[in-house]
């Protein structure tokens, strides 16, 4: 809890430097553990949905919202860090007025925040978030606007997780699946969504060659992942390939190596005691020691 001598302005002011030495103190620490600059920096609300792919919004009303839940900006990601600690002194005046109206206990009119699955982004009412982040509120009186996504939102803790998110949707938009077939895919690295579209787009082409008639995305996404997907990496996990990788990387790291064997898209018995004879499963594979190897990836 803040302090409290009884002198509304000067624990306002005490309030004021204390989150600034707090915010410049974060970003050393960062500096010297060699994070990412932008690891301690709000989320932009354009970005985050950017990235997710908006789809619609809803207002809710007034409500009852986590201060820790407030992690983004519509428009002031430069002014706070990512506890909504003031990162320049040029926020003083304004901040130090409201902290000691609140204080002297002045009614606080709600925020107003975008709620992105789990996270709010702040819309009106920065320096209310950045005052109640100072005197450890645990809530805060909000109107919120609640916006759908095409990706969910969840796993989204800095800059960079954009990135991943950004691409799982594009690969949605050529692959749509759904449900828990959606939530199977996930890669570490971005590029392997990218790879893995591919992958399906060429074995649709194939599948419609056979039959002789056009599927669509939707088709061609489902039939993929019952017929191709699970069965394949069913039989990699009987044979205990890549215990430590995901299910989508396992399926793009078999399906490249058995072209490269066989040069056929084709399974046997022989081709998985191949794959499984080889150095490095079982997590210390060279081909996952930065990113999935695009060369050996086929593109049917």
């Amino acid at each position: 809890m803040a302090r409290d001598t009884g002198f509304p302005v000067s624990d306002a002011g005490d309030d004021f430097a204390r989150q600034r030495r707090r915010a410049e103190y974060a970003r050393l620490i960062a500096w010297l553990r060699r994070e990412p600059a932008d690891v301690n920096t709000v989320l932009p609300f354009d970005d985050v949905v950017a990235a997710l792919g908006r789809l619609g919004e809803r207002r809710l009303g007034l409500q009852i919202i986590e201060v820790a839940s407030i992690v983004g900006s519509v428009d002031r990601a430069d002014d706070f860090d990512r506890r909504f600690r003031p990162t320049s002194a040029r926020l003083r005046a304004r901040w130090e007025r409201i902290a000691a109206a609140r204080r002297r206990g002045e009614a606080m009119p709600p925020i107003s925040v975008y709620r992105v699955g789990p996270m709010h982004f702040v819309q009106d009412g920065h320096h209310r978030v950045s005052i109640a982040y100072a005197q450890g509120d645990r809530t805060i009186d909000a109107y919120v606007t609640e916006i759908t996504t095409k990706v969910p939102a969840e796993g989204i803790t800095a800059r960079p997780d954009l990135v991943r998110k950004d691409h799982f949707r594009m690969f949605l938009g050529r692959v749509p699946l759904h449900g828990a077939a959606q939530d199977t895919i996930r890669v570490s690295d971005p590029w392997g969504y990218a790879e893995l579209a591919e992958a399906v787009e060429a074995w649709g082409f194939r599948l419609m060659q056979d039959l002789g008639e056009y599927l669509t995305r939707e088709e061609v996404a489902r039939r993929w992942y019952e017929e191709e997907f699970v069965p394949v990496v069913a039989m990699a996990r009987e044979a205990g390939m890549l215990r430590s990788r995901t299910d989508a990387e396992v399926y793009l790291w078999i399906a490249s190596e058995r072209y490269r064997l066989v040069r056929r898209h084709v399974w046997s018995e022989e081709i998985v005691d191949e794959l499984r004879s080889r150095d490095g499963f079982g997590g210390s594979d060279p081909v996952f020691r930065g990113r999935i190897h695009r060369s050996r990836f086929v593109r049917g």
